[in-house]
């Protein structure tokens, strides 16, 4: 997780990924993510659009203290420079996403 730009603060720090589209240094890409249960906090790099193919999460934008609920099939959308507080409250999280450095 920290070589992805996050600060674990709770959990094994296990994650997991395919690129779908791009390159992870690119301007724009797409792939999976995915984790196991934890806690990080994470300085967004790239503004992200993301559908959430399993699992349950909750992120609070630290910005402004908004929290949101995510489960299997919702999407949400992430821009560049927020610091996003992740809290994965399922055993196992699966998103797909979109981002454009």
């Amino acid at each position: 997780m920290t070589d992805l730009g996050s600060q674990l603060l709770e959990g094994d720090g296990k994650a997991f990924g395919k690129m779908t589209f791009g390159a992870r240094t690119g301007p724009v890409g797409s792939a999976y993510f995915g984790t196991t249960q934890r806690t990080f906090r994470r300085v967004y790099p790239f503004t992200e659009q993301a559908t959430l193919v399993t699992g349950e999460v909750l992120l609070t934008d630290e910005t402004t203290g908004l929290q949101t609920r995510f489960k299997a099939g919702d999407s949400g959308f992430v821009t560049k420079g927020t610091v996003v507080l992740w809290e994965i409250v399922s055993p196992i999280f699966i998103k797909h996403y979109f981002a454009v450095a």
